[in-house]
């Protein structure tokens, strides 16, 4: 599998608008943006947590 070019990520944009609406959009993406930095976080203190182990 290669790289998303910009007729994919317009593709999946149009299916997402499609499948939840305008209004939906915002919430969707401040879910996805607070499930990120989580995953981040987490990520971030098992390194921090294993250097301290060594």
């Amino acid at each position: 599998m290669g790289r998303f070019g910009a007729v994919e990520i317009m593709l999946v944009v149009v299916v997402i608008i499609l499948l939840f609406g305008w209004k939906k959009l915002p919430e969707i993406g401040e879910s996805v943006g607070k499930a990120l930095r989580e995953f981040r976080k987490a990520g971030k203190d098992s390194d921090d947590e294993s250097d301290r182990k060594k």
